[in-house]
């Protein structure tokens, strides 16, 4: 069988060699099969009803329609712990960029550049820029994922005091996070004991602001804040106010907007958190990945609008992967036209995610047409797909 597949924008090449023979790539996107995506904005498209996957070659999936996509039976996938060593880089550099004042001494030495004697004018100048050292500082990271367990653990390397504070953290982040983090279980614990704070959460209703003022006032003076998730995380009205009244120390910001950029006492670059070469060419391959997993075995892996469901190769003659509404009696129907077949079933795996759900069945016999056009008449199923 052939695939087709778009790219929305370009994508590292080492990701796509990583497609076979199989697949196709095309410029008409309303005949894929699959859809890579980066930054394009996909809220306005017109989804092609044989779309099946998105996957966004990146962890952010703010340019996505993902309940239209549900609705519609296209799995969205995201690639999340590719950019996390970038990202994690990053925030050191915003955590000394911000104690030292390493922008204002290169600007000094632009700007006396044509003086013959600047090496020792530096020497009586260089006071200006002086700086605190990170090494023994407390450093509160809000949220666990990849990338705040990467932070943590190298921040314990770099001799600083680590808190962190994740009410919903994995068992594979808890695996990888060094024991000397101390695990908080109250974030306004970071708020009033960290000299620095870094927040790794993703954007939800429930996150939104939360680096507001009611927090800004708990926080130590001179605290340094950098953010490198979303700008909505921060009040940044807020953040402002904290530094003119000098609360905050610095604002690092990898999101520029016109509330922040100039401003004094903010440090805002201009999205570079995840922009290296390795983290672009790891989100390819991972994205690549994903979608031949799902498009040759109907398996779900880092899905962010349906469940993941794994259930490796199939042993049998066929399988079929359904997208269906989360509702009940629909393992009983999809079993009943099986069975009024004497098709044994040999393996299954059903599992849901909010309104939504997915079932893989591994049967041992042929599935014709028929057999599809039944599955698709039952209420509440979006998309079937026969898998062989």
């Amino acid at each position: 069988m052939t695939y087709k597949y778009n790219c929305l924008n370009p994508i590292a090449n080492v990701g796509l060699e990583r497609f076979s023979d199989q697949y196709e790539k095309t410029e008409n996107f309303d005949e894929a099969d699959a859809v890579l995506v980066r930054s394009a904005a996909m809220h306005d498209l017109d989804l092609p009803d044989g779309l099946k996957a998105i996957a966004r070659a990146g962890a952010g999936v703010n340019n996505i329609p993902l309940d239209t996509c549900a609705q519609k039976g296209i799995v969205v996938f995201n690639t999340p712990g590719a950019n996390a060593n970038a990202v994690k880089e990053l925030v050191f550099a915003g955590m000394l960029l911000a104690s030292r004042d390493i922008i204002g001494g290169i600007e000094w030495v632009k700007s006396d550049s044509a003086d013959e004697n600047i090496a020792k004018a530096a020497e009586k100048e260089k006071k200006k820029f002086a700086g605190t050292e990170i090494e023994g500082k407390k450093l509160g990271i809000i949220g666990l994922g990849a990338i705040g367990v990467k932070v943590a653990n190298a921040a314990k390397h770099m001799g600083m005091e680590v808190y962190g504070y994740d009410p919903y953290v994995s068992i594979n982040a808890a695996w990888n996070l060094s024991r000397d983090v101390k695990h908080v279980t109250d974030v306004n614990e970071i708020y009033r004991e960290c000299d620095f704070i870094t927040v790794h959460v993703p954007l939800m209703d429930s996150t939104r602001g939360m680096i507001g003022k009611e927090a800004i006032d708990m926080m130590k003076d001179g605290v340094i804040i950098l953010n490198f998730a979303r700008d909505l995380l921060a009040d940044e009205e807020a953040v402002l106010e904290g530094i003119k009244a000098g609360k905050i120390r610095k604002y690092v910001c990898d999101f520029p907007n016109p509330t922040t950029a100039g401003k004094e006492g903010v440090i805002v670059l201009p999205h570079l958190g995840a922009s290296t070469e390795e983290a672009e060419d790891n989100c390819a391959k991972m994205a690549v990945d994903e979608v031949r997993n799902f498009l040759e075995n109907g398996n779900i892996v880092n899905s962010v609008n349906y469940p993941n469901v794994d259930m490796g190769v199939c042993q049998t003659g066929y399988r079929i992967a359904i997208c269906h509404k989360n509702v009940a009696n629909m393992i009983t129907k999809f079993t009943g036209i099986f069975g009024s077949k004497n098709i044994n079933i040999e393996n299954m795996m059903n599992k849901s995610r909010g309104d939504y759900a997915y079932t893989m069945l591994d049967i041992n016999a042929s599935v014709d047409d028929a057999i599809v056009a039944e599955l698709n008449a039952i209420d509440d199923v979006i998309k079937v797909r026969v898998i062989q």
